[in-house]
């Protein structure tokens, strides 16, 4: 199995602790707030700030027209939808659910890996996906049960998750020959220009200045989300160890989850608690490395 080195362990520390803590945070910021809004307005300061380390940098933008199909198609996948679904599920759950969804993605990401992708499953990976379908049965049924609750939401996160499992299965085998950050700049800005007409066609009655809150979560979004941590994750994504992937999905939503329930004071119920577990236990059971086979001597 590949070592961890140092660089990549402090990336990877990061990348947990941002991601991890930016579910309150995007509650905050989409609530009594237009959520596609606040996600396009997150989006465009993050652009400039990413273009401009770019060129600071030195890094090349320039793609070739033949490789912009390919380009679109890995925005689409990994970003755009991701993006704009999950942050309507987060206006319609709590956080910390919204996370446990959303993590589901390398679930999703090893069945489609094994039906489209010629990868191989072993028994104990579809043993965790039955285990992550049970937790999404258990949250769902919290949603069903309650007549506040928003099973829409629940449906939005996992389109969600599994559009971005497709995603980074297409990120791995991609073909264009630019850098990970130029990759990232370019869906980055077509996400911006894309959701920029939805907010346009949707929001557009509901558009006012943020709150001195909405735009303290603007900023961690467009700063640290956009700009810094997708190019981390994409960049660790085609080379991270299995062992670094398991840990790192698996400690963000449970730091969603308790960073909600701490901050946002939101309510954790029983469901909660059981679909974490099997949430951790469907990850592990998916990206924990076998153990290598004992030959004799």
């Amino acid at each position: 199995m590949q070592a961890l080195s140092k660089r990549q362990a402090a990336m990877l520390v990061a990348l947990t602790l941002v991601w991890g803590l930016n579910w309150p945070v995007m509650k905050i910021g989409v609530t009594g707030y237009p959520a596609i809004t606040f996600r396009v307005i997150s989006l465009w300061v993050g652009v400039p700030l990413l273009g401009l380390g770019l060129l600071v940098l030195r890094q090349p933008l320039a793609v070739s027209r033949r490789y912009w199909g390919e380009l679109f198609w890995l925005g689409v996948t990994n970003m755009f939808v991701w993006h704009a679904l999950m942050v309507l599920a987060v206006q319609a759950l709590s956080s910390g659910r919204a996370a446990i969804l959303g993590y589901s993605m390398p679930i999703f990401s090893a069945v489609f890996g094994a039906l489209f992708f010629g990868e191989r499953l072993r028994a104990r990976a579809w043993a965790g996906v039955a285990a992550a379908a049970l937790g999404v049965l258990l949250l769902l049924w919290h949603e069903l049960s309650n007549m506040a609750g928003r099973p829409l939401g629940v449906l939005l996160a996992l389109v969600g998750a599994a559009t971005w499992a497709v995603g980074t299965q297409k990120m791995r085998r991609h073909t264009i020959p630019v850098s990970t950050p130029a990759l990232v700049f370019w869906m980055t800005a077509m996400s911006a220009c894309i959701m920029s007409l939805l907010s346009l066609l949707f929001e557009h009655e509901r558009w006012m200045a943020p709150t001195p809150a909405i735009w303290g979560a603007i900023l961690y979004n467009g700063v640290l989300i956009f700009a810094a941590a997708q190019v981390v994750w994409f960049s660790l994504a085609r080379a991270l160890p299995p062992v670094a992937s398991t840990l790192g999905v698996m400690l963000i939503p449970i730091l969603g989850v308790f960073s909600g329930a701490w901050w946002l004071g939101e309510s954790l119920h029983w469901q909660d608690w059981a679909a974490m577990g099997l949430m951790v236990l469907a990850i592990a059971s998916v990206l924990w490395p076998a153990r290598p086979a004992v030959t004799g001597s």
